[in-house]
């Protein structure tokens, strides 16, 4: 069996072997490039639904971003990948990338650039995750990674060597990641140079991110910081690069004309933080004076209702917090928490046919356990016991109290959660 398993990892390894097209250097991938770009564009939707939605205030920044970033692209190793850029709803400084060039980067990130020169090095850092096909690599490690805790496993008994191998590749994720920064950096540079950037911005954006890492204070920062570690290593070699290359463009007032709402609005969602903050601390009062005053702010956000909508419907004010919630989706149609927030109210209000019509929606834009969880309920109403199973088996998945329940409910029904 250990011989048999190492021999389909090292079959793995040979077949696996290709070419980075940005490095030139061999690399393990086990997708083509035609997967890659149907799994991002699968992907795409879903991630930005489930990391806040598009940014819909001010629509001509999404045009802005995805112009500068589709300039850079084309300076890229693969400038013919079907590239997106756009802007994500989210409060979190960060950027991202799927392979096949399915990009975002989050408001909360934009919000803390100066220039365009600055985004730039943010969308060339992410262009080069893509073009040089790190999403594929990634994969292929974790694959492998995975088939060599198997092998590990059938030699021995021991809890040893198991815990060993963790360390050990937790240690091997971390070395990808860290290379495939540094390439990002070192690549994302070039097509900053080439497209007439300042690569200064480069060195610039690790100085801020570096010194927001460290400042330690914010939980909405500790997930980000330890998957995309700053650090002076990454700010030394960008400033080394940066010193043998020419300056270039800042176009510092392109990008605040395009950014200008957004940095008027900066205010009213520092408030909805606070209100989330105050309402994790479960001070509702206070919270919801918060989230009524980033209303008075900027009054097209549709998460703001979303959170007001909550609160209210916590403390049994139905018919303020439907109108909330009516306020968001019309706001936002696109967006799937204004639907599942919704639905949930209808649900709680006995407005089945009107919770179905909502969950439904947003279980098409994201599933996610609640929907699946109260479409179940609905189904089992509805004496259709194969869908709420169905439903039921989604929510159970996702563990945690409600897949307790919906276990419970899958068990009464005469199945079984797998």
């Amino acid at each position: 069996m250990r011989l048999l398993l190492l021999s389909s990892f090292m079959l793995l390894i040979v077949t696996a072997c290709g070419t980075n097209p940005v490095t030139g250097k061999q690399q393990i991938t086990f997708m083509s490039q035609a997967q890659e770009i149907s799994l991002g564009r699968q992907q795409y939707g879903p991630s930005q639904q489930s990391q806040g939605g598009t940014y819909v205030i001010d629509k001509s920044l999404n045009t802005y971003v995805n112009n500068v970033g589709q300039r850079l692209a084309k300076r890229s190793a693969q400038p013919n990948l079907p590239y997106e850029f756009i802007v994500l709803n989210n409060d979190v400084p960060n950027a991202w990338a799927l392979p096949g060039g399915k990009i975002a980067i989050n408001r909360g990130l934009l919000v803390l650039l100066e220039d365009e020169a600055q985004l730039a090095a943010v969308l060339a850092h992410e262009v080069v995750h893509a073009a040089a096909r790190h999403g594929a690599e990634q994969h292929a490690t974790n694959l492998g990674i995975g088939l060599l805790s198997t092998i590990a496993q059938t030699q021995t008994k021991s809890g040893i060597v198991r815990q060993g191998l963790g360390i050990g590749t937790r240690g091997a994720q971390a070395f990808y990641s860290r290379a495939n920064e540094l390439e990002s950096d070192h690549y994302g540079i070039n097509y900053m140079v080439a497209e007439g950037y300042d690569p200064y911005g480069a060195v610039e954006l690790q100085q801020t991110l570096l010194s927001l890492s460290k400042g330690g204070s914010s939980d909405l920062l500790s997930e980000f910081f330890a998957s995309h570690p700053p650090s002076q290593e990454r700010i030394t070699k960008n400033r080394q690069r940066a010193q043998t290359l020419p300056k270039g463009k800042r176009n510092k007032a392109a990008f605040l004309k395009a950014t200008r709402q957004l940095r008027k609005d900066k205010a009213a969602y520092e408030k909805h933080q606070a209100a989330l903050k105050a309402a994790g601390e479960k001070n509702w009062t206070q919270a919801l004076s918060f989230v009524n005053q980033s209303i008075n702010r900027q009054p097209r956000e549709a998460r703001f209702y979303i959170t007001k909508g909550r609160l209210l419907s916590r403390d049994d004010k139905n018919k303020q917090a439907l109108n909330a919630f009516n306020k968001s989706v019309s706001l936002e149609p696109g967006y799937f928490e204004s639907h599942l927030r919704r639905g949930m109210l209808h649900h709680k209000m006995a407005h089945y046919q009107k919770a179905k019509q909502d969950l439904s929606t947003s279980h098409g834009l994201l599933p996610v356990q609640a929907s699946s969880f109260f479409l179940g309920e609905i189904a089992e109403r509805n004496n259709n016991r194969q869908q709420a199973i169905q439903f039921y088996q989604q929510a159970a998945q996702a563990g945690g109290e409600m897949g307790k329940q919906a276990a419970a409910r899958m068990q009464k029904l005469g199945a079984k959660a797998r």
